[in-house]
């Protein structure tokens, strides 16, 4: 059974806006006068997405779920799912957490995630694949996936190419075990779907967050505000993994194509790629960043913004080489930062509340890129081919 890729909450949120650091960082206040999503449909395939939170009221179009894959779309039983979809799309009503791209709309698919523990309902659950052939077939632009498993599946790999085919631009975490294996993690590892690694409001890595070929891009995903659990009672500050950061990612993919309606899929994700947060050649994508961190400000705020090539696939290498290859180790080299000196990654923890999972700096040396108007220290490491 597949896992969610983070929210490992912590503490309760008196004021939850406050805690929401990446939306000040990225300038979204700034983004929302030119785009908001508004007319973009995110899939989120997960553990079920709640329609009444005050922040996703109106927000979830349930109708829209094709009846074949429908069981219990609305009945999320961890949170998890409802917290991704309000990171993307919550209006923030009710002092909720407001989303990167307020206007756009989520699409919920219900799979059986770690977390389901009633086998029944485990059973009647779509599979994977059929939720993303399902949304693939849909209006949907975006498939969030903020999910994960170590083993590939042959009909999980067809149906994202399928739903390549059919234009969608995917996303999902890259995984929380860089401590431990750091092993590929399904599906951010299959060609077509964008790896996303999680860092902290410094632009720091955090050490759990997996590295190697599957990382594409990151994102925000560190202390966060997410539901507490299914309940639905509380948030708790302390959300992280790169399943938050795989929901701002997806948010950021809807401001561009809400702003850029007759864009491709490629065309966005080019976008992303060359505005992302980095001080290597882009040529040379980092283990740990990918290309580097998100910044779609970049995008709507250049109005002669070229995305090249509506047919041209900006991972084309990594999609025919293999992102499931073994990643070299990380350099133990200091990089330098973007002023000439070397600066060193400072570790920063915050734990879960079961104590199972703690957030530091990778062991590596930092160099300082932009996201949104602030420096953020973030990790490098050459990846090799």
């Amino acid at each position: 059974m597949a896992l969610p890729v983070g929210l490992a909450p912590s503490a309760v949120a008196d004021d939850v806006q406050s805690q929401q650091w990446y939306l000040s960082a990225m300038k979204a206040d700034q983004m929302w006068k030119t785009s908001t999503g508004k007319g973009v449909k995110v899939a989120v395939i997960d553990t079920g997405v709640n329609p009444a939170t005050p922040s996703l009221k109106g927000q979830v179009l349930v109708d829209e779920v094709p009846k074949a894959v429908a069981y219990g779309d609305t009945k999320d039983y961890t949170g998890h799912g409802t917290s991704i979809a309000e990171m993307i799309a919550g209006t923030g009503a009710g002092g909720g957490v407001k989303g990167l791209a307020p206007g756009a709309k989520i699409v919920p698919y219900r799979v059986a995630l770690k977390g389901l523990k009633d086998k029944a309902e485990a059973k009647k659950a779509p599979g994977i694949a059929a939720a993303i052939r399902a949304a693939a077939d849909s209006d949907a632009k975006i498939i969030n996936m903020s999910f994960g498993g170590y083993i590939a599946y042959d009909d999980d790999e067809a149906a994202i190419k399928y739903a390549e085919s059919k234009g969608k631009l995917m996303f999902a975490g890259s995984g929380n075990d860089a401590e431990t294996t750091n092993n590929n993690l399904y599906p951010a590892s299959y060609p077509y779907v964008v790896g996303v690694a999680a860092a902290d409001k410094t632009g720091t890595v955090g050490k759990f967050s997996t590295h190697g070929r599957s990382v594409d891009l990151a994102a925000p995903g560190v202390d966060v505000p997410v539901w507490c659990d299914a309940t639905f009672h509380s948030y708790c500050v302390h959300g992280m993994g790169t399943s938050t950061a795989t929901a701002v990612a997806s948010a950021s993919a809807a401001l561009i194509w809400s702003a850029h309606p007759d864009w491709t899929n490629d065309q966005v994700l080019r976008a992303l790629i060359d505005t992302a947060g980095r001080d290597w050649p882009k040529d040379t994508p980092s283990n740990y960043l990918g290309y580097g961190l998100i910044r779609p400000r970049k995008v709507l705020e250049n109005a002669d913004y070229n995305p090249g090539p509506a047919h041209a696939d900006p991972l084309a290498k990594e999609n025919s080489v293999g992102k499931a290859t073994a990643s070299p180790s990380p350099s133990s080299s200091p990089a330098k930062s973007s002023s000439g000196g070397q600066t060193s990654a400072t570790g920063k923890s915050s734990k879960s509340s079961d104590g199972a999972l703690t957030w530091v700096a990778v062991g590596a040396a930092a160099a300082l890129v932009v996201i949104g108007g602030g420096a953020f220290a973030v990790i490098r490491s050459r990846r090799r081919a």
